[in-house]
Order: C-alpha cells, then structure tokens, then sequence
C-alpha cells in the first residue's frame, strides 16, 4: 500500500530531524556574528534558485560516489561569494555526507530563527504576487491584529480568481478580519484583471 501523503514518511522524518541539527549549528554561528537573516536569506536563495533550478548541481550534493574533497571544491566555485560562515557550514556538510539535507536545514532554520524572534508566519494565498505597497500593508495590518511581528509567506494561486486567503498555522482568517483587509484583496484582483488585459493586447498584437 502506498504512503498516505497527508502523513509524513520515515525518510521525511529523518530528513526533519537531521535539519534541526544542523539548523541549531548554523545559527549559534550566525547569532555570534549578528548575521542571521543574511545568511539565512543566502541559504534560501541556494536552495529555491540554485538547487532547484539545477537537478545536476543538486545530485552531486546527494551523491555518495562524488567525495567530500569534490563537493568542498564546487562549493568554492559555485558559492564562493556567499558569508564565509555558510560556506564554511556547506563545507562541514559535504563532510559528513549531508549536504542533500541542505534544504531540510534551510527549512528548519528559518522555523528557529522565527521562533527565536518571537515572529508568526502568516501565509497568503493571492491570485496575483502582492506589489511592495500591498505586502507593506498586509504586515502592518497583520502585526497589529496578531500583536506579533508577521513574516509573510506568498503562494500565488491563480484558481483564485481574485481577493485572498490568509493563514496562521491552522487558522485560516475570519470575516471580521478579512473585511479589514478587504481592500487589499481587491487590489489583488485588480492586478489580475489587469494582467489578463494586458496578456490579451499582447496576443491580439501578435495575430
């Protein structure tokens, strides 16, 4: 029988657990430093541009059969630019053979350092990405309901036509609030509409 996807497997788990491990590492190191969010938005930018975006890059960093001299190698090359720390970090992960975990600890990096700093994450789901403007209200509009510093999470979600859905943790937002936020979701579909029209000149000047 196949795995239920709502419950996590065994290699999830594992994948969780050595994350938090070297999340705590690497923040102990940064916190000393004062340069958390800098490298934590680096680690991001290697897991969600880099890796993601490369399969080659990110099964030499899976691969037993590529030793830990190589991978410390390609990480110069690639990397070489990023905060010494994180390299030196990456470096210490390729030799031990976890370097695959890279975006298990990113994940549990950030969990850490937004519990550390006493932030909630709100996730919003729009039809279209939020503008600078819009993204600066909803997170004052949010900090002051929840009486916490917010960290958005952006899903674009285009089945939603228009507006927006908001949640933190296993709440999802209710009327009273969403109608404070009202405008904002109607500027989202705004910039959809908008969007469309403009996709719908383009075609008709390429006919």
């Amino acid at each position: 029988m196949p795995d239920d996807p709502t419950h996590p497997t065994v290699l999830d788990i594992g994948a969780e657990q050595v994350g938090k491990t070297y999340a705590r590492a690497l923040l102990g190191a940064t916190q000393a430093e004062q340069s958390t969010d800098r490298v934590i938005e680096q680690l991001s930018d290697i897991c969600d541009n880099a890796l993601a975006t490369n399969p080659r890059l990110r099964a030499a960093f899976e691969s037993p059969r590529i030793d830990a001299n190589e991978k410390a190698r390609v990480i110069d090359r690639v990397f070489g630019d990023v905060d010494q720390t994180l390299l030196r970090f990456m470096k210490v992960m390729a030799g031990r053979g976890r370097l695959g975990y890279l975006s298990a600890v990113r994940d549990a990096a950030v969990k850490l350092s937004d519990d550390f700093a006493g932030r909630v994450v709100a996730e919003i789901r729009t039809a279209v990405s939020l503008t600078d403007a819009l993204r600066g209200e909803l997170s004052s509009q949010l900090a002051a309901q929840l009486g916490r510093e917010v960290r958005l999470r952006e899903v674009v979600d285009t089945s939603l036509i228009g507006g927006m859905v908001i949640r933190v943790g296993d709440t999802v937002f209710d009327s009273s609030i969403a109608s404070r936020l009202d405008k904002i979701g109607q500027a989202a579909a705004s910039g959809f509409a908008k969007q469309l029209i403009q996709s719908s000149d383009r075609f008709s000047r390429d006919d």
